[in-house]
């Protein structure tokens, strides 16, 4: 029921399918291909409570659910298709507590986006790029485009016009409101030094807009004649490191990573982020014997920013974009020969104290739901217990 899918093609239906849905299900389901592809989604089969799709239906959302246009809410009838217009979209499916049916299927595939221009929202700076064979259709050379900020130059190949634009200069933008950071800049094509001018000025409007954890990417091309949408959606790029103290100075490499039970376990996350009014915070943190499976068989040591192991603790870090904490080795590491941990991450506005990353331990039914802004999971390991010989350690 849900979960997140990135494969080039794949396919989701109702739980059971083609047996009976379950009452009271709601599902989510968030494929995100490659950059500057779309996602194209054809329903093969839905038969469900017919009638307004009150009660029991499937929604189709153009990117994440609660910030998105609803391209499409069905129950039964035909069959349609759906495209995207990022590498982003969300199916939901939901059922009540009344009449059951065989329920949907449905195929999603990728499907190349327009090559004019492309965009992607990195961890230190936006990366957009212009094809020259465009800019020669619309009558320009690559020496008429230059940045809001003339000072930051681009990189011309023989094939395309590369910029690559911080969050905090060449005249970037930073705007917030209630539940997204907007970073915007504008690339202009100028058919300047002509006494008559013959052609209109090109503005490509770029801008990366940041939900809690969802990076939103927009060009769009300002033009009489032109308007182009172009949107990408990306993670944030986040690690988590195990150091050997509490003073976080030497990082601990080995693979895997030999401990006494007991021991204290000292860990930092990091954002990889040029812009500095960001936080991040823990919220959640799993052990489990299998690196892709922390449902099965697991150990909770924080889980909604609640604590559930008695050794965790968090240390004071000097930067919003670090969260420390530590806990000991525990019995669950002596009957498996390997331990994965596996955090979710939340990022936050610094000083936003309504945001998650401020509110610390919260009861789940209260959280909200949408499934985009809940954090970005990284798994780290493996954690074994260390051997009484020397032998063992350095085979390791």
């Amino acid at each position: 029921c849900g979960g997140s899918m990135s494969n080039s093609s794949g396919m989701l239906q109702s739980p059971f399918y083609p047996g009976i849905y379950p009452n009271n299900a709601d599902c989510m389901w968030e494929i995100q291909v490659e950059n500057n592809f779309r996602v194209m989604l054809t329903f093969r089969d839905i038969a469900m409570q017919s009638g307004r799709c009150q009660y029991d239906y499937v929604e189709v959302y153009d990117g994440p659910p609660h910030s998105s246009p609803l391209l499409g809410r069905l129950c039964s009838g035909s069959f349609p298709t759906f495209i995207s217009s990022s590498n982003m979209m969300t199916v939901h499916f939901h059922s009540d507590s009344r009449y059951t049916f065989r329920g949907f299927q449905a195929h999603y595939s990728s499907v190349p986006a327009d090559h004019n221009s492309t965009l992607l929202c990195l961890p230190d700076y936006m990366h957009a790029v212009v094809s020259r064979d465009y800019l020669q259709s619309q009558g320009y050379s690559a020496q008429m485009v230059t940045l809001n900020d003339s000072h930051c130059k681009p990189t011309v190949t023989s094939r395309e016009v590369i910029f690559n634009i911080p969050y905090n200069s060449c005249g970037t933008i930073r705007e917030e409101n209630n539940d997204t950071i907007n970073y915007s800049n504008m690339i202009k094509v100028t058919s300047s030094g002509y006494v008559i001018k013959r052609k209109k000025n090109i503005h490509l409007h770029i801008s990366c807009k940041m939900l809690q954890n969802t990076w939103i990417q927009i060009m769009y091309v300002a033009e009489d004649t032109i308007d182009v949408n172009e949107n990408q959606f990306g993670r944030y790029n986040m690690n988590i490191t195990f150091y050997d103290s509490s003073s976080f100075l030497q990082q601990v490499h080995d693979f895997p990573y030999y401990i006494d039970l007991n021991q204290n376990l000292y860990l930092q996350a990091y954002l990889h982020s040029s812009d500095p009014n960001l936080i991040v915070f823990v919220d959640t943190c799993v052990a489990s014997p299998d690196p892709h499976d922390f449902n099965t068989l697991a150990y909770d040591i924080i889980k909604d920013g609640c604590v559930r192991d008695s050794s965790y603790a968090t240390y004071y870090s000097p930067y919003s974009h670090f969260a420390r904490f530590k806990f000991n080795a525990f019995e669950f590491i002596r009957r498996h020969t390997l331990v994965y941990l596996q955090c979710e991450l939340v990022v936050c506005r610094l000083g936003d104290y309504s945001s998650r990353c401020y509110r610390g331990c919260i009861n789940r039914s209260k959280r909200d739901t949408s499934s985009v802004e809940e954090g970005v999971n990284v798994v780290v390991g493996p954690l074994q217990l260390r051997e009484g010989d020397a032998q063992s350690r350095n085979t390791g």
